[in-house]
């Protein structure tokens, strides 16, 4: 049954249907095509729009219809033009003449507005709740090793010591970001656009604000036009996605190379590895590097929508079914990728005497060096110079400032004493760096700390 028939004098051509159908991908909206169908025919009673008890017939097929396909019982059709026909169609099937009478003050565009909005409200609420278990086992991580000494770098050379622990804490943080952004997405995205129907509203008394309580959403739409038009918030949840992409795919590649032969800083587990057809000493990290390349799925996702939307004029345009597939894709892809990702990290092993080491043979207390000559009077400038000399004398000799001989360090300024070693030592440097947001141990668990405080809160504001 086609929803438009009437001023048609033939049927649409069969290849041109399926071309036209959206229901292969529509379909999983069914609950809330089905949720939103009841609040519109419970107000339609309500309001007297129709008979109250009709309305409350409508009402009770229709979580019957649910309650079908959730069992199985009923299968949705694939032949039909989109869900919202499907429904309908099964409606009318069971109620005759009442279930015709559902899309009084409706209009597909309207419904199909409201059903997006309110499933993908759903999808930010289950994708924010497994960020939050990433940066809970991000968090964990970094409390375990929060005094483990490791090369921070810049330009991907050794630049200064940090902890393992300060290093995992900065991926929390773009993770808590990600969650302030799918908050603030969800806000304009959970407000209903019925009774803007096709374009121009409806001469019937609806009560919007009636309908968009009970759905539990925060408000209507103020203007019909964009009521029905409006997919800024498939862009904006597909923007918020694309930076979880990043955010993932910089930490995936940080873990290839540290899981290389080269680094040797970590070991996935087996379970999150793969192995060679014809090379048995290679353990590969598939995992990461599948999350690597998804990111650009889904930063392609996000391109899709900016095209499609950026041309058309207003109101609805058929174009705007091609939101759907995209955004739906960028959801699944991320929500993949956080399935493999959370474990991945949690089961991931450390080398820390690797990472120590790594950071013991590139000069990276070099700046401590130099400010220890600051803290005896000189200034800045003259003792970056004089710490840069000694660096290259350590090259010179095939030596570590560390293992520099005291003489050798006064021949490049007087200023030193044998105060210089322990002020470079490695663990001194980074326990030093209590600067708030620093890298010290005691820093490192204030900010976890801080950020398991921050998510038991975000998860009370979400019940």
């Amino acid at each position: 049954m086609k929803l438009w028939t009437g001023r048609f004098k033939k049927e649409i051509d069969p290849k041109t249907n399926d071309f036209n159908s959206s229901i292969a991908f529509d379909s999983r909206m069914y609950k809330q095509d089905i949720e939103g169908s009841k609040a519109h025919a419970a107000m339609l009673g309500q309001t007297g729009i129709i008979d109250l008890i009709e309305s409350r017939k409508i009402v009770d097929e229709l979580d019957s219809i649910l309650s079908d396909i959730d069992s199985g019982k009923l299968e949705i059709d694939k032949s039909a033009e989109d869900i919202h026909t499907f429904v309908e169609g099964e409606l009318t099937k069971r109620l005759g003449d009442s279930g015709k009478r559902l899309h009084t003050a409706r209009s597909r565009n309207d419904q199909v507005a409201l059903d997006i909005r309110l499933y993908l409200t759903t999808k930010c609420n289950e994708l924010k709740s497994m960020i939050i278990g990433l940066i809970e086992v991000v968090t964990d991580k970094a409390l375990l090793y929060k005094s483990t000494v490791m090369p921070g770098y810049t330009h991907l050379q050794r630049a200064q010591p940090i902890t393992l622990g300060h290093h995992f804490l900065a991926y929390a943080q773009m993770l808590l970001r990600d969650i302030e952004r799918l908050d603030d997405c969800k806000k304009r995205m959970n407000v209903s656009p019925l009774g803007s129907c096709a374009l121009a509203g409806t001469t019937y008394p609806l009560d919007r604000e009636a309908v968009a309580s009970a759905l539990g959403m925060n408000g209507v739409t103020h203007n019909s036009l964009d009521g029905v038009s409006d997919r800024d918030f498939c862009i904006e949840l597909s923007c918020v996605l694309s930076i979880v992409m990043v955010h993932l795919s910089r930490f995936a590649e940080e873990i290839i190379m540290w899981s290389s032969f080269e680094f040797k800083f970590v070991e996935l587990d087996d379970a999150f590895s793969t192995g060679s057809s014809i090379m048995p000493q290679k353990k590969n990290p598939d995992i990461a590097e599948l999350v690597r390349g998804k990111s650009g799925r889904v930063f392609g996702d996000l391109m899709t929508l900016l095209t499609v939307m950026k041309g058309i004029p207003l109101a609805y345009n058929k174009d705007m079914q091609e939101d759907k597939e995209a955004v739906f894709d960028a959801v699944d892809t991320v929500t993949m990728c956080l399935t493999a990702f959370t474990p991945m990290i949690d089961t991931m092993k450390v080398n820390s005497e690797n990472m120590r080491k790594a950071a013991a043979g590139g000069f990276i207390n070099a700046t401590d060096c130099a400010d220890f000559l600051v803290s005896k009077g000189l200034p800045f400038r003259d003792a970056y110079k004089a710490s840069g000399e000694l660096v290259a004398k350590c090259l010179e000799l095939g030596t570590t400032l560390e293992e520099l001989p005291l003489c050798e360090y006064v021949t490049v300024c007087d200023l030193f004493d044998d105060g210089v070693y322990d002020a470079i030592s490695l663990e001194r440097c980074v326990s030093d760096r209590t600067v708030y947001g620093g890298p010290a141990p005691k820093c490192v668990e204030f900010q976890a700390n801080r950020i398991k405080e921050l998510l038991k809160n975000i998860g009370e504001d979400s019940k």
